[in-house]
């Protein structure tokens, strides 16, 4: 059975949780309070899609494509963005809760994660070359060998990035955020 194509649908209001989302190549889709926890999506394909106010909580995606989609104001814990296609890999999240999401080793170059949530947010050996954290909340998110060059972390806050684990070339921080810098140094910074 061949998989089918999605155009310019608007999905609201459903539960993937238990019946699967049909596979197929979703372009242009909107998915609207659609609750995908522990569901499966699986070897989809999404381009350009939107998903708000959506749970994508522990959701399957080895083998999905993520192309150009922004997901807003969604619940996505414990997802292992790492298993799905590397293929043209693009997304934004804004608003969003990731805790204990995994992008171990993908190339993220010039992702979007704006007013974010992402407290053990595995990072270690991604590419996040050119990528704005705005607002982020990164306790305890686990940076090694993760490249950082010009990437935008001037209003992030409760990260700690060890520079000597890292590449760091150009990468903006804010006063303020210097202490996520320093803490493997076992400083005591007084104001």
């Amino acid at each position: 059975m061949s998989p089918s194509y999605f155009e310019n649908l608007s999905f609201e209001n459903r539960d993937y949780s238990t019946e699967r989302l049909p596979a197929g190549e979703y372009e242009n889709c909107t998915f609207r309070s659609c609750n995908f926890k522990d569901g499966d999506l699986t070897k989809c394909v999404f381009i350009a899609c939107s998903f708000t106010a959506c749970d994508l909580s522990m959701v399957k995606i080895q083998g999905t494509s993520f192309r150009d989609v922004k997901f807003s104001d969604c619940k996505i814990l414990g997802a292992r963005f790492d298993t799905c296609s590397t293929m043209l890999l693009s997304f934004a999240f804004v608003k969003c809760m990731l805790n204990l999401s995994s992008f171990f080793r993908l190339k993220l170059k010039g992702a979007l994660f704006e007013e974010c949530v992402l407290h053990e947010v595995e990072f270690q050996e991604a590419d996040l070359t050119k990528s704005t954290f705005r607002n982020c909340d990164l306790r305890d998110a686990s940076f090694e060998d993760t490249i950082l060059d010009q990437a935008d972390l001037s209003s992030a806050h409760s990260f700690t990035i060890d520079p000597s684990k890292n590449r760091l070339k150009k990468t903006r921080f804010s006063r303020h955020g210097l202490e996520g810098l320093l803490a493997h140094l076992d400083l005591i910074i007084v104001e």
